[in-house]
């Protein structure tokens, strides 16, 4: 079934003098779906956020948002939209309800359907038996869940979402998650979030745009980035020698080397193992670890970007502590 796009954003840039943070990135999002944005911190994931929710100007490119442009009809955007910031936003000295009906109040919403709408959406994220306790008093992950409620309250046609789990446990995350699909299914919201974490893209997007250095470098289904590994993935840590040599076998479809790492793709890799061990020590090539798993967003970003995202984001916090004003 084909859906009609809700977002619709066309070589969007922006730039701070000599910094390109996003580079003309281009993509579509159909009403009712899970949209995510991957990829390590610095990446450009909350700077298009940021321009498609109004907060920044892109330098250019455009973007529609449920119909209405970011630029020239920024008031049109708001009221079509909920947005969970990445840092928290409440305020702590009110309760969860007075959090609720202010924002309703902010937008224009008369004291009935507020009150019900309130009633609705604390139900929707399990708080209504803390609805009169100050946000001061809530955890981390019921702060986010009323974040949640509060961007639910106008009934938003869609909800952005940047980094909604940052810093909570699993088990919290996973609540997140059982929310973001209730919101998506039942109230057929249509939800664009931003993460690093894999796992999180993997199973709660209809669709993935993996980002690095403010470029959208694979866009697709989970599923389907990963059958473009279409094998099982064997990575060595060793010290490589002549690891192109891995590259003549010729059951080898592909190999992604970085750094002392080595990946490659190959047909039934339990069985393939042992030959490719034998086949380094014959090569000079120490082996220090060997794991094999099936192909994952990171083996994606990998082959894509040629590092893991756990890298980029070392290497981003490498280069903000090297330009820290002193």
């Amino acid at each position: 079934m084909v859906r009609d796009k809700i977002i619709e954003v066309r070589n969007l840039t922006k730039k701070y003098k000599t910094v390109t943070a996003v580079d003309g990135v281009s993509f579509g999002v159909e009403e009712g779906e899970r949209f995510g944005l991957l990829g390590p911190n610095g990446a450009g994931k909350t700077t298009t956020m940021r321009m498609l929710t109004t907060l920044l100007p892109p330098t250019s490119g455009e973007a529609i948002v449920a119909g209405h442009h970011v630029k020239r009809q920024q008031r049109e955007v708001r009221s079509s939209i909920g947005m969970v910031f990445q840092d928290p936003a409440l305020d702590r000295q009110l309760t969860g309800r007075e959090n609720l009906d202010f924002h309703g109040r902010m937008y224009g919403m008369k004291k009935e359907l507020r009150n019900n709408r309130i009633r609705d959406v604390l139900d929707l994220v399990e708080l209504a038996d803390r609805a009169d306790d100050l946000v001061q008093t809530y955890s981390g992950g019921m702060q986010r869940r009323l974040e949640i409620a509060r961007g639910l309250m106008h009934f938003p046609r869609v909800l952005f979402l940047d980094e909604p789990t940052l810093g909570l446990d699993t088990q919290t995350r996973r609540k997140i998650w059982d929310y973001v699909r209730q919101v998506n299914q039942i109230h057929k919201t249509t939800v664009v979030l931003t993460t690093h974490y894999m796992e999180e893209a993997d199973s709660l997007c209809d669709r993935v745009g993996i980002m690095d250095k403010g470029k959208i470098v694979a866009l697709d289904t989970p599923q389907r980035l990963k059958d473009l590994i279409g094998a099982d993935v064997v990575t060595f840590e060793m010290e490589c020698g002549d690891c192109d040599a891995f590259r003549k076998l010729g059951y080898i479809r592909e190999m992604v080397r970085h750094g002392n790492r080595v990946s490659l793709m190959v047909e039934r890799g339990d069985r393939k193992i042992p030959l490719l061990m034998a086949f380094a020590l014959e090569h000079g090539m120490r082996v220090h670890s060997v794991n094999l798993h099936k192909p994952s967003l990171e083996d994606v970003f990998l082959r894509f970007t040629g590092a893991t995202i756990r890298d980029r984001e070392s290497g981003e916090a490498d280069r903000k502590r090297f330009f820290r004003p002193r």
